[in-house]
C-alpha cells in the first residue's frame, strides 16, 4: 500500500510579503518645525504658568494690600501724633508693611516649585524640557523679576506717600542713599528671600512643609532671642538679633533692631550668598531625584 504526501498549500497572492522600503515616504517633510529648545522657551513657559494661576494674583494682591495699606495707616497715625518725627527719616515707616508682606512673597516662591510636585504637573514640565537645570533657572529668573518689580512699585509708592504725608512734621529729608536702600535695596532683598523660598520648595517638594520652614527661618531666631534673658546667653542672643531676617530688613530703613551686626548693604550680600547655596543644593538634588 503506497502512501502519498499531501500537496503543500500555495501562498495566496495577498499573503505574499511586501518588500520593505528603506524610505516608505521619500521626500516627506513634516509641517511641524523642529527647532532646538533653549532657555527662552523655558522662560516663556514659566511666565505663562506664573501669570495664569490664581495663587499668583492672590498672593501678590494681598502683598500689595499689606504693604500699601499698613504703610498708609502708619503714616496717618504718625502724622497726627505730636510730635510726629524728631529728625528721623520718614522712609523707615515702610518697614512694618513690608515685613508682613514678605510672607506673601515667601508663599509664592514656595508654590512656584512645590505646587507642581503636588499636582503632578512637574512630569509634564520635565517631558517638555528634559534639562532640569534649565527649568529651575527659568523659574528663578521669572519669579525674581516678578517679585522685584511688584515690591519695588509697592515700596516706592509707600515711600512717596510717607514723604508727602509727613512733610513739615519734623521728619528728616531722605538722602539719595536712603532712597536707593528704601526702594531698590529692600526690593532686591525681599525678592531674594522669595527666591530662597523657591529653592527650599524645590528641595522639600511639599508646599505646606516648605512654607513652614521658611516662616520659621524668618521669625524663630527673633522670637528665641527675646526669651534668652540669661546673661550667659547674651552672645547668642545678640547674634540672633543681628542676623535675624526682620533685623536685616530694618537695616535698609536705617533703624536696625540692634546696635551692631550687618549695616549698609550687608544684608543684601548675606541673602545673596545664602540663596546661592540653597540653589546649588536644589540643583544637585533635582539631578539625582526622580520626578
Amino acid at each position: 500500500m503506497s502512501s502519498t504526501q499531501p500537496p503543500m498549500p500555495q501562498a495566496l497572492p495577498s499573503q505574499e510579503a511586501a518588500p520593505v522600503s528603506a524610505a516608505p515616504y521619500p521626500g516627506y517633510t513634516s509641517p511641524i518645525p523642529v527647532v532646538r529648545t533653549h532657555l527662552g522657551h523655558a522662560l516663556a513657559s514659566e511666565w505663562t504658568k506664573i501669570r495664569s494661576v490664581r495663587s499668583t494674583m492672590w498672593t501678590l494682591g494681598v502683598f500689595v494690600l499689606l504693604v500699601v495699606g499698613i504703610g498708609v495707616l502708619t503714616g496717618a497715625v504718625v502724622a497726627n501724633s505730636d510730635p510726629a518725627l524728631d529728625g528721623e527719616s520718614s522712609l523707615g515707616l515702610g518697614f512694618f508693611g513690608l515685613l508682613l508682606g514678605s510672607m506673601c512673597i515667601i508663599t509664592l516662591g514656595v508654590l512656584t516649585t512645590a505646587s507642581e510636585y503636588g499636582t503632578g504637573m512637574v512630569r509634564t514640565t520635565m517631558v517638555a524640557c528634559p534639562s532640569r537645570g534649565r527649568v529651575l533657572a527659568a523659574k528663578a529668573i521669572v519669579f525674581f523679576l516678578v517679585a522685584f518689580v511688584v515690591t519695588l512699585v509697592s515700596a516706592s509708592l509707600v515711600a512717596f506717600l510717607h514723604v508727602a504725608m509727613l512733610d513739615g512734621s519734623g521728619a528728616k529729608a531722605p538722602s539719595t542713599g536712603a532712597w536707593l536702600k528704601g526702594t531698590i535695596g529692600v526690593s532686591a532683598y525681599v525678592a531674594l528671600l522669595g527666591l530662597l523660598s523657591l529653592a527650599v520648595g524645590s528641595i522639600i517638594r511639599h508646599s505646606a512643609g516648605a512654607i513652614t520652614v521658611m516662616i520659621g527661618a524668618v521669625l524663630a531666631p527673633l522670637v528665641i532671642a527675646l526669651f534668652m534673658l540669661s546673661e550667659s546667653l547674651s552672645g547668642v542672643r545678640d547674634v540672633l538679633f543681628e542676623y535675624s531676617i526682620p533685623s536685616q530688613l530694618s537695616v535698609f530703613y536705617a533703624n536696625s533692631l540692634s546696635q551692631s551686626g550687618p549695616s549698609g548693604w550687608d544684608p543684601l550680600w548675606i541673602m545673596l550668598v545664602v540663596t546661592a547655596v540653597a540653589f546649588v543644593g536644589a540643583f544637585l538634588l533635582l539631578e539625582k531625584r526622580d520626578v
